[in-house]
C-alpha cells in the first residue's frame, strides 16, 4: 500500500505542479484530452440484506399483533446471530386489504361485487453481516426465527478506497501512456496534467440463495465471487515541443 501511494503521488507530481490553483503557470502548448478506466477487483467481505414477516387474518388488528409478535422472534434471532443495533433498521411496515372478485369479473379494481377477506400485515428490516463468512448462518437463523421475506444479499466490500485507489493508479498510468502516444507522434512531450476528474462505478454481484434447505439445521450456502470497482477518469494534459 506505500508503494502504490508513493507511485500515485509520482504520477501527480508529473504534471499537478500549481494545477488547481492561482498559480498554475499558463498553457501554451497542445491540449489533449483522454478518458481512462481503471479496474480492481477484490472478494466482498460483507452483505447487506433484507428480512420480514407477512402474516394474513380476517381483521386488521388480529393481522398486526400477528405480524409483530412474529416480527419479534426474528429480531431476537438477528441479535442472538451478533448483528449490532446499528446494523439493523426498519425499512417498511404496511397494512393492506386483500380482496377476492367474482369469476370472470373485468375492470377496475373498485369494481362492484368484490369482497373483503382479510388483511396482509408486512414487517420489514435492512440488516448487514459484516462478517461474510457468516453470512449462511444468519439466513438460516432468520428462516428458522419466521421470516418469510428475504431479499439479497447485495455482496460489497467494506474498506474501498484502498481497492479504489489501485483502481485510480491504473487509470493514471492508461492515460499517461496513452498521452506519451500523442506526444511521440507530433513530436512533441507530455509537459504537465491540466485537470483531471473522476467518476466510479461498482460491479456488485449477487449471489443465489437456495429457496429450500435440505433440514433445519442446513446451512444456506452463498457464493461471494469477485466485486469489482471502476474509476473513471476525464485527464487534459499539455503536450509541449
Amino acid at each position: 500500500m506505500k508503494m502504490l501511494k508513493l507511485s500515485l503521488a509520482a504520477l501527480f507530481t508529473l504534471g499537478l505542479i500549481g494545477c488547481g490553483n492561482g498559480n498554475a503557470p499558463a498553457t501554451h502548448g497542445t491540449l489533449v484530452s483522454i478518458s481512462a478506466t481503471g479496474e480492481a477487483t477484490r472478494v466482498p467481505d460483507m452483505a447487506s440484506l433484507s428480512a420480514g414477516v407477512v402474516t394474513e387474518a380476517k381483521d386488521s388488528e388480529t393481522a398486526m399483533k400477528s405480524n409483530a409478535e412474529q416480527m419479534e422472534k426474528v429480531v431476537k434471532a438477528i441479535r442472538k446471530a451478533g448483528i449490532e443495533e446499528k446494523d439493523v433498521q426498519t425499512s417498511g411496515i404496511s397494512l393492506t386489504p386483500r380482496y377476492e372478485y367474482p369469476p370472470n369479473s373485468a375492470g377496475s379494481p373498485n369494481r362492484p361485487g368484490r369482497t373483503l377477506v382479510g388483511y396482509i400485515a408486512r414487517n420489514t428490516v435492512s440488516l448487514k453481516v459484516r462478517e461474510i463468512g457468516e453470512l449462511g448462518d444468519v439466513l438460516n437463523a432468520l428462516t428458522e426465527a419466521g421470516a418469510n421475506q428475504i431479499h439479497g444479499p447485495n455482496l460489497e466490500i467494506g474498506e474501498p478506497e484502498p481497492v479504489l485507489a489501485e483502481a485510480r493508479l491504473q487509470a493514471l498510468e492508461k492515460a499517461r501512456a496513452r498521452a506519451e502516444t500523442y506526444a511521440e507522434a507530433l513530436g512533441m512531450e507530455v509537459r504537465r496534467l491540466v485537470s483531471v476528474s473522476e467518476g466510479g462505478s461498482v460491479d456488485m454481484p449477487r449471489p443465489m440463495m437456495r429457496a429450500e434447505m435440505a433440514s433445519a439445521d442446513a446451512r444456506a450456502p452463498v457464493a461471494p465471487g469477485e466485486t469489482t470497482l471502476t474509476v473513471n477518469l476525464d485527464l487534459v494534459f499539455e503536450l509541449a515541443d
